[in-house]
């Protein structure tokens, strides 16, 4: 709304001070101050009505040291983060960019969902909460939206199909005009060209094989949608883990939406420009400061819960990220603890059936699922564990960004 109140200003009046709107930089900067306001300031407040509303945590006895302590701290708070995230990126982004109103769309949608499930859990007592299959039926509505929205959207393109590198070291704004183009291409790390086309997959069928790839591309982006969202839900089990690996994978996906945007960044660096996603950067802004600000009451000993109304948001909207700026292969790196987590919980359960189908009696692999309960039983401190955790992030997403000049 201010990026157009501002712009209207700048053009017809020149208003001192308005054309600032104009730049990604200017809009990124004062997204993720608004965004750790809000969330430091009002989320204080939300916080303090969640006390009287009474929306406290049934805490299970696992046996864990300082659990029985966070009985009654309040859940519910990933509200902090959606309004957080919302108000900046409603006040500074440009609304009619495709991007930005699927990313709104997946917000509010997974935010409706996680409400749901706390809501059965806190008030009406069920500490099942929502059923699962309602939770994949909503999560699989998401991916089936974004798929078909950015496989037939005219705006969703790429500009080059084999970006050249500069053969200069330094970067030129002498870049040729390139057109516009459909494409379901993304990004591959560690292979030649480090770019890959889904309808590869169905050459086989024919001619017109092109004309088929919606059927691979949208059951992969349901099937993203789904982990990553689960995934970051099963890691949301300690104080800060959730929040900040999640603000680590988000700023990642920023840097990568930022290079892309930019048509001379992405000739520099070799890879894919997509037209419009730089706008993303603003949404990514407000994420990582609506992340960082929650992180200010949650982090050891936590004085809120983001819940599931949280953590299914957090992922599903990283996982939409990821595909917008084609770097949903990227995943399992970039977004290695909570695949790791995922698969601690696979790993348990699977060989647990099995052992007590051979031996009679389940046997574990870990002390406990998911994988930072097991280093819990172990004796390690919470706010231990999360660190290392957040160290193990940061090389993950170093990893990750350096695999786009690594081919």
């Amino acid at each position: 709304m201010l990026y157009y109140l501002f712009d209207y200003l700048h053009r017809e009046y020149n208003f001192p001070g308005a054309g600032m709107f104009q730049y990604l930089s200017f809009r990124a900067g004062l997204s993720v101050i608004i965004s750790l306001l809000i969330a430091t300031l009002i989320g204080k407040k939300i916080i303090k009505k969640l006390y009287k509303l009474q929306i406290g945590e049934t805490v299970r006895d696992l046996g864990l040291e300082g659990q029985k302590e966070k009985t009654g701290t309040p859940t519910m708070g990933g509200i902090i983060i959606i309004l957080s995230l919302l108000i900046p990126v409603i006040l500074l982004a440009k609304l009619s960019n495709i991007y930005i109103i699927l990313l709104i769309v997946s917000t509010i949608w997974l935010g409706v969902i996680g409400f749901a499930d706390d809501y059965i859990k806190v008030f009406r007592k069920n500490k099942e909460g929502l059923k699962g299959k309602f939770k994949i039926l909503g999560q699989i509505g998401l991916g089936l939206i974004v798929g078909l929205t950015l496989y037939f959207h005219p705006s969703v393109t790429v500009k080059n199909e084999y970006a050249q590198a500069s053969k200069n070291k330094t970067i030129t704004r002498n870049i040729p005009q390139m057109e516009e183009v459909k494409s379901t291409k993304t990004t591959i790390p560690f292979m030649k060209n480090n770019e890959f086309d889904y309808a590869d997959l169905i050459k086989w069928t024919g001619n017109d094989y092109k004309n088929w790839v919606w059927l691979i591309f949208i059951p992969v982006v349901i099937f993203i949608v789904t982990a990553v969202s689960n995934g970051a839900n099963l890691t949301d089990g300690i104080d800060g883990l959730a929040a900040g690996s999640s603000a680590i994978i988000v700023l990642t996906l920023g840097l990568f939406a930022w290079v892309s945007g930019n048509i001379i960044f992405s000739e520099y660096l070799n890879i894919m420009y997509i037209p419009n996603v730089g706008e993303v950067t603003i949404f990514v802004a407000a994420f990582a400061g609506a992340l960082i600000g929650f992180l200010w009451y949650n982090t050891y000993p936590a004085q809120v819960f983001m819940g599931d109304t949280g953590s299914l948001t957090i992922g599903g909207i990283i996982a939409v990220l990821a595909i917008m700026v084609r770097k949903e292969l990227l995943i399992p790196i970039l977004c290695g603890i909570f695949l790791v987590e995922n698969l601690s919980v696979v790993i348990q359960v699977t060989y647990f059936k099995y052992t007590k189908k051979k031996y009679g009696e389940g046997r574990r692999v870990f002390l406990m699922s998911p994988l930072h309960h097991h280093f819990q039983k172990k004796g390690y401190h919470e706010s231990k564990i999360v660190m290392r955790f957040l160290i193990v992030g940061i090389f993950l997403a170093v990893i990750s960004f350096i695999t786009l000049k690594i081919r």
